[in-house]
């Protein structure tokens, strides 16, 4: 199994809304995107320098479905999104 995960730091603007929304968007990809086993998408309530503000942990069976995941169009409308409202973001991949 193929665990991604990524943690988001959005711009001050909107800040909650957005939070919001992208939460909503990357949740209904469970049912779009055959390839995605599993999504738990987390709000961060920790006031830390170091702390984000929103992280995803998805699963996939292998390396070539969360390869499809990446180019499917319903990711790639979310990731245009999320790339407009975010500051930063950092990714980890490994298989169990």
């Amino acid at each position: 199994m193929i665990v991604h995960i990524v943690m988001f730091k959005f711009r001050h603007e909107s800040k909650e809304s957005n939070i919001k929304e992208v939460v909503k968007r990357l949740n209904a990809l469970v049912e779009l995107i055959p390839e995605l086993k599993s999504m738990e998408v987390g709000i961060n309530f920790t006031d830390s320098e170091r702390a984000f503000d929103l992280s995803l942990y998805s699963t996939f069976e292998t390396k070539n479905d969360l390869a499809s995941y990446a180019i499917h169009p319903e990711h790639l409308k979310v990731v245009e999104l999320i790339k407009s409202v975010t500051l930063e973001s950092k990714v980890v991949d490994y298989e169990i």
